[in-house]
C-alpha cells in the first residue's frame, strides 16, 4: 500500500477489501495500470470487483472533487493533468441550473465527448441544466455572452431578502455583489413616496423599494428588452405590478414627440411616442441612479424628474478610484454624514459651501477621495438644478455608502444626496 501511495497509483475513492484466500484487494487507478511495477517478491493478481465500497473520504467529497473523479472515470486513459486544470473548482448555482466559468472545458478533447460530457457534469453537480459564462458585451447594457450547454432554456429564479427574481441567465446578469446596497435600500423610509429608477434592470433596486421600503409608486426605466421582460415578471411575482410603471427605452435620449394621456396621481399629463421616459418630470421624491462605472449621463434626467416644489433624494452610483494610503485612526462620526446645505444662485456661484486585487475590506471610514467625489458631485447636481429651474436650490450630502471593491483601487460607491429648492 505504501508503495502504491508513493507512486500515486492508489485509487482513494474506494476502500481496501478482503477477497478469497485471506488476501486484500487494493484499488488501483485504472488509467495508471500500465505504470504498475511491483517487486517479484510481492506476488499479486489483478482482479475486477463489481460495485467496490466507497472510501470514507469519497463519501465526504466536495462537489468539485466528485466532478473531477467522475470526469476522470469517463475519460479513462485519456485523463491528463492538463485536462484536470480545465475542470472548474467553482461555479454559480441558480436553482437547477449551474453556470460554469468561461475558462472551463476549453480543451478540444472535451468537445469530442459530445452531450455525454454535459450530462456527466450535471449529474456530478446535482443540476438539470448547464450554461457557460462568457465575456460581458461592451454594449452599455452589460449583456452577458452565455451559452446554454444542457437544457431547454435559461430562465431561473433566485430569492434575495424575501424578494423573488426570475431572469434568463443567457440574456441578463444577476448582481449578487450588490446585496448590501439592496438591504440598505429596503430599510429606507419611503412610505408614501414616488420613486424613479433610471436603470432598473430586472428590478434589483425597484423591488426592494416597493416590497420592503413601501414606496407608494415606482417608475422603472430600462433600455434592455430582455431585462424589461424579466422586470415585468418580477413585479408580478412579488405582487407589486399595480404600483409600478415600466418605461422601456434609453432614458438618456430626448424626444419631443408627445401624445395625449389620461393623467393620474403619479403620471405626467403627456407621454412621448419614443423614449417617453424623458418626458417624466416633477414626479419623484427619490431617484435611483444604479449604473456603473458612472451614471453621470442620467443626472440631468434625475434633476428634471424631482418634484419642483419639494425636491427629494438622489442615490448616485459611481466607481471611484481609491489610492492606497495608511489608514488613519477612525473617528466616531463620518464627515460625509455631517454635510451642510450648499446653495448657489442662478449664475452657479456658490454662496454657502458645504483593497488590492479587488478584495479589499470596506470599512466605515470615508476616504478623502470619496469625500472629494461626493462634494464635486453635489456641486454639479446643484448647478444642473439651478440651470433647469432658474432658481436657488440646495444640496446636502446625507451619506456615502461603499458597496464593493470593483477592481484594484476602484470602489463602487453610492452617494445619498438631498436636493431641495431654497426657501424664497
Amino acid at each position: 500500500r505504501e508503495q502504491l501511495e508513493g507512486e500515486q497509483l492508489l485509487d482513494r475513492r474506494y476502500q481496501l477489501q478482503k477477497v478469497q484466500g485471506r488476501r486484500v484487494a487494493l484499488p488501483i487507478l485504472e488509467e495508471k495500470l500500465s505504470q504498475l511495477r511491483l517487486p517479484r517478491e510481492m506476488p499479486c493478481d489483478l482482479v475486477q470487483i463489481q460495485d467496490p465500497v466507497p472510501s470514507r473520504a469519497a463519501c465526504r467529497q466536495t462537489p468539485a472533487q466528485k466532478l473531477r473523479d467522475e470526469l476522470r472515470q469517463l475519460l479513462g486513459e485519456n485523463w491528463s493533468e492538463e485536462l484536470e486544470r480545465d475542470v472548474p473548482h467553482a461555479w454559480q448555482r441558480h436553482g437547477d441550473l449551474v453556470l460554469l466559468s468561461e475558462n472551463s472545458f476549453r480543451d478540444a478533447l472535451w468537445e469530442n465527448l459530445g452531450p455525454v460530457l454535459w450530462e456527466t457534469v450535471a449529474s456530478a453537480l446535482g443540476a438539470q441544466r448547464l450554461a457557460r459564462q462568457g465575456r460581458i458585451l461592451p454594449d452599455g447594457m452589460r449583456s452577458p455572452i452565455v451559452t446554454l450547454l444542457l437544457g431547454q432554456d435559461g430562465w431561473v429564479e433566485h430569492t434575495d431578502n424575501g424578494i423573488r427574481y426570475t431572469f434568463d441567465v443567457t440574456k441578463c446578469m444577476f448582481s449578487a455583489g450588490n446585496i448590501t446596497e439592496k438591504l440598505r435600500v429596503a430599510s429606507l423610509p419611503c412610505s408614501g413616496e414616488v420613486l424613479v429608477d433610471l436603470y432598473a434592470g430586472i428590478g434589483y433596486f425597484t423591488l426592494p423599494y416597493l416590497v420592503h421600503a413601501e414606496a407608494a409608486f415606482a417608475h422603472a426605466c430600462e433600455w434592455n428588452g430582455h431585462a424589461v421582460e424579466a422586470l415585468r415578471r418580477n413585479l408580478a411575482l412579488n405582487g407589486v405590478q399595480d404600483r409600478c410603471c415600466v418605461h422601456h427605452g434609453d432614458s438618456r435620449k430626448v424626444s419631443s414627440t408627445t401624445q395625449p394621456q389620461t393623467p393620474s396621481p403619479h403620471m405626467p399629463s403627456t407621454s412621448p411616442s419614443l423614449s417617453f421616459q424623458l418626458e417624466l418630470q416633477d414626479v419623484a421624491d427619490r431617484v435611483n441612479l444604479g449604473l456603473i462605472p458612472s451614471s453621470e449621463e442620467g443626472w440631468p434626467v434625475a434633476c428634471r424628474v424631482l418634484k419642483k416644489s419639494t425636491g427629494g433624494v438622489l442615490h448616485i452610483h459611481h466607481n471611484v478610484e481609491s489610492f492606497p494610503v495608511p489608514a488613519p485612526p477612525q473617528t466616531p462620526v463620518l464627515k460625509a454624514e455631517q454635510g451642510s446645505l450648499e446653495a448657489a444662485d442662478s449664475d452657479g456661484d456658490v454662496q454657502d459651501p458645504i483593497e488590492d486585487g479587488g478584495k479589499e475590506t470596506l470599512g466605515a471610514r470615508i476616504r478623502p477621495e470619496w469625500q472629494r467625489w461626493a462634494e464635486t458631485t453635489a456641486a454639479q447636481i446643484q448647478e444642473l438644478l439651478v440651470e433647469l429651474h432658474g432658481q436657488l436650490w440646495c444640496t446636502r450630502i446625507l451619506h456615502i455608502e461603499p458597496v464593493k471593491s470593483y477592481a484594484p483601487h476602484v470602489h463602487h460607491l453610492v452617494l445619498d444626496l438631498e436636493c431641495r429648492p431654497a426657501p424664497s
